[in-house]
C-alpha cells in the first residue's frame, strides 16, 4: 500500500468510527507514560508520538507537564479529533499530518519517539527500513525510542490490514547496533468490544 493508499484507508476509518470504539483504545496508555517517563529526563524533554492522532497520551503529557510535544499521524481527521479534545491546549502540541516512512523530520530532534501500533503496520522491508532510517535521524544521541507492536500471540489483521508480529528479538533486529535494547515486555490489552490482545513494547537507547 502506497502512501496515498494508507492515507484514504485510515481517513476512512478514523470518520467512519468514535475514537473510544477502535480496537487499540485506552483511556490511557500507562505502559507507555510509565516508559516515557523513566527515559524522558525532565519535562523539557522533546518527545514525538507516532501514529498518536486520537490517542490520549498527549492528553497525560500535557497534564504532567511536559512542554515540547509532536503528535504525527497520517490522518488528519485523527489529528482534528484531539485537537477539538484538547480545546485551547492543543497550540502548545505540535501537529504533523504524514506518514512516518516518509515525512521529514529535525535531524535530532527528539529526545524520545514513541510509536504504539504504527510499526507493525509495514509489512514490507522497503517500509521498516524506510521507518528506522527516519528514526534514527529523528532521534538525538542518547536518545531513547519506544515501539509496541502486536506480540507472537496477537492478531494477524488490525482495520482490514495485515500486520507483522514481533517478539523481542524480531522487534529489535529490526531497528539494528544503532538502538541498544533496554527493555521488552509484554501487554495484554483488552479492546472496547472485549477481545483480548498481545502486544510487545520495546525500549531501545539511540547509541
Amino acid at each position: 500500500m502506497n502512501e496515498a493508499d494508507s492515507k484514504a484507508h485510515w481517513e476512512k476509518i478514523y470518520g467512519r468510527y468514535a475514537p473510544e470504539s477502535v480496537s487499540w483504545y485506552r483511556p490511557h496508555l500507562e505502559t507507555s507514560i510509565e516508559l516515557i517517563e523513566r527515559v524522558a529526563g525532565g519535562r523539557g524533554a522533546s518527545i514525538i508520538d507516532v501514529g498518536g492522532g486520537e490517542s490520549t497520551l498527549v492528553d497525560d503529557l500535557l497534564g504532567r507537564g511536559y512542554e515540547r510535544v509532536t503528535v504525527l499521524d497520517i490522518s488528519e481527521t485523527a489529528i482534528e479529533v484531539s485537537k477539538k479534545r484538547l480545546g485551547s491546549l492543543a497550540k502548545s502540541v505540535h501537529w504533523i499530518a504524514g506518514d512516518a516512512t516518509q515525512t521529514g523530520l529535525a535531524r535530532g530532534g527528539y529526545d524520545v519517539w514513541h510509536d504504539r501500533a504504527v510499526f507493525h503496520f509495514l509489512t514490507t522491508a522497503q517500509q521498516r527500513v524506510a521507518y528506522v532510517r527516519n528514526v534514527a535521524r529523528a532521534v538525538s544521541p542518547g536518545g531513547h525510542v519506544i515501539v509496541s507492536t502486536f506480540g507472537p500471540e496477537g492478531p494477524t489483521k488490525c482495520s482490514g490490514l495485515d500486520v507483522v508480529r514481533y517478539d523481542a528479538d524480531a522487534l529489535h533486529g529490526a531497528f539494528g547496533a544503532k538502538f541498544r535494547a533496554v527493555e521488552s515486555r509484554e501487554e495484554i490489552h483488552r479492546t472496547p468490544s472485549g477481545a483480548v490482545q498481545q502486544y510487545l513494547y520495546c525500549m531501545c537507547r539511540v547509541e
